[in-house]
């Protein structure tokens, strides 16, 4: 008996100082039968700091069956929110609503307590993941309320960070970000458990990514991956700190960096499909823009299996792949599954301007535009104005509106230089001299050209870079607006091509060859395939 209370007295001492891998061995070599419900809370606390997710589960599980069995309802809503916290980070909201449920039936006849106000930032978090950010704002308002009543610095960061998450959704983005900042003082100054320690930065730097303010992300990473130097080897934050690096250089064009940080979190965080999926996610985008395309294929297909929405990477793949169409139709299922505006949305609608120019749906493209920039407009962050004004560059240039494009592509490109997204701001770059060369500006175009091969070649973007330099090779703007693809599509109709044969040769389908054979005539103010080719004889087209 005195040899069980000192092993005991062991491995409550090692929970204490958190020394989990200490205190998970002392708890796993006693019989079951001596552990109280707090004693298995233990077990299930620092198994899951060892990523043993089986192991914690099991034993959250019979500690919460404890507390049950016990009355002690208070104790057992605190188990249950666990559980809710454990499948709302892996965005398995049914499973996270059910538990969270449970720990507001264990509070029902519970006098005002600070368990309830971990129940509030349960359903703030909860209304956040459903698309409900004013209600989520409520919630999270009422939660630091309480943990301010109570004395719990762990509740009221958790709650300043879901009211400023929160705010952002709503398009109140410089307040939600100091709220963000304002949880961040706490966990920097140490003043909080190293679980919600984790929690924060994992949800403070997905804003900033999500936002690309990569400023803060920055800083941020760089104190999360100090911090996580004093977890466990195997700590579950230590993979989600990783992917976090990815996808800040990837960010920054360090993609050889970004592609192995990632493929490197993917293994280690196992514990949690949904975060497997992202790195899946985030190791086919980096793969597809440095060109290995039958690898991004495979990550993004492996990601879609897990559960995670592959687009917008796997459309712009397929486009790049000469299925325009797949891409077109793949973007358009995403969009309706992606309702209100959202920040993802934002990246979807960016996709669809580019694969719909390509197939030749101008209009719609003007949709996807226009929608864009009013939701840039909601949230104005430079980050997403940059997206809006390349998107509307790119369709004033399809319609044959240089000036106008002109303006809008500058814009972009100054804002991709601020916020330093070089593979944005080459890709502008490029569209910018394009637009240039059709104002007549000859030098100027294949100055930024040029440029924009450079930095595609500096980044490795090895498809873009041939683009560039295919465009540096011609000299002399294209007449009436046309866009490359519409004179390549005027190329082989000139040579007598039917639009099968051009579909074939170009790898686009027939419905895109009509697309951009009706644009032409528009654009060239002709009716018929034999004045189409007049003109390409009388330009040079040919």
């Amino acid at each position: 008996m005195a040899k069980r209370i000192a092993e005991l007295d062991r491995a409550r001492d090692a929970l204490g100082r958190e020394a989990w891998a200490e205190a998970y061995q002392e708890l796993r070599n006693l019989d079951a039968s001596v552990l109280t419900p707090q004693d298995l809370e233990g077990l299930a606390d620092s198994a899951w700091w060892l990523s043993k997710a089986d192991e914690s589960m099991a034993a959250r599980r019979d500690a919460y069956d404890g507390y049950s069995a016990a009355g002690e309802e208070r104790q057992a809503a605190l188990a249950a929110f666990r559980f809710f916290l454990e499948y709302y980070f892996q965005a398995n909201g049914a499973e996270a609503a059910g538990w969270l449920m449970r720990t507001q039936r264990h509070l029902s006849e519970e006098p005002e307590c600070v368990e309830k106000g971990y129940l509030a930032l349960g359903w703030a978090c909860l209304a956040l993941f459903r698309g409900e950010p004013a209600e989520a704002q409520q919630l999270a308002e009422k939660a630091a309320s309480t943990g301010r009543r109570f004395r719990d610095p762990d509740l009221i960061a958790l709650a300043i960070d879901a009211h400023g998450r929160s705010l952002i959704a709503q398009g109140t983005v410089a307040k939600g970000m100091s709220l963000l900042d304002e949880a961040m003082t706490s966990v920097v100054a140490g003043e909080l458990s190293s679980l919600a320690t984790g929690a924060i930065y994992c949800n403070v730097l997905a804003v900033c990514l999500e936002l690309a303010d990569l400023g803060r992300a920055g800083r941020w990473t760089e104190a999360a991956t100090a911090w996580c130097e004093s977890l466990p080897t195997e700590a579950p934050f230590l993979g989600l700190c990783r992917l976090n690096r990815a996808l800040v250089a990837t960010f920054r064009g360090a993609w050889a960096q970004a592609e192995a940080e990632a493929v490197r979190a993917s293994g280690e965080v196992a514990f949690n499909p949904f975060a497997v999926g992202q790195a899946l996610y985030s190791t086919g985008e980096i793969r597809r823009r440095l060109g290995n395309l039958a690898g991004a294929e495979e990550a993004f297909m492996q990601a879609n299996a897990i559960g995670v929405e592959p687009q917008p990477g796997l459309a712009l793949l397929r486009m790049a792949q000469g299925k325009t169409e797949a891409a077109l139709a793949a973007l358009r299922v995403a969009l309706a599954a992606e309702p209100g505006a959202t920040l993802r949305r934002t990246r979807l609608l960016g996709a669809m301007v580019e694969v719909a120019l390509a197939s030749g749906e101008v209009g719609e493209a003007t949709s996807a535009t226009d929608e864009l920039e009013s939701i840039a407009e909601h949230f104005g962050t430079p980050a997403l104005e940059a997206a809006g004004a390349a998107c509307r560059g790119a369709l004033l240039l399809a319609e044959g509106d240089a000036q106008g494009a002109i303006e809008r592509l500058r814009r972009a490109c100054d804002l991709c230089q601020e916020l330093k997204l070089p593979y944005e701001g080459a890709q502008a770059r490029m569209l910018y001299g394009i637009a240039v060369r059709q104002a007549g500006a000859e030098e100027d175009a294949r100055f930024e050209l040029d440029a924009a091969r450079k930095a595609f070649e500096h980044l490795g973007a090895e498809a873009d870079a041939r683009k560039a330099t295919e465009l540096l090779t011609r000299r002399g703007d294209l007449p009436r607006g046309l866009s490359e693809r519409e004179v390549e599509v005027l190329r082989l109709v000139a040579a007598g091509k039917t639009n099968r044969e051009v579909a074939e040769e170009l790898v686009i389908s027939d419905h895109t060859v009509a697309r951009h054979l009706q644009n032409i005539f528009a654009k060239l103010d002709v009716s018929s395939r034999s004045a189409a080719t007049a003109f390409a004889f009388e330009h040079g087209l040919v």
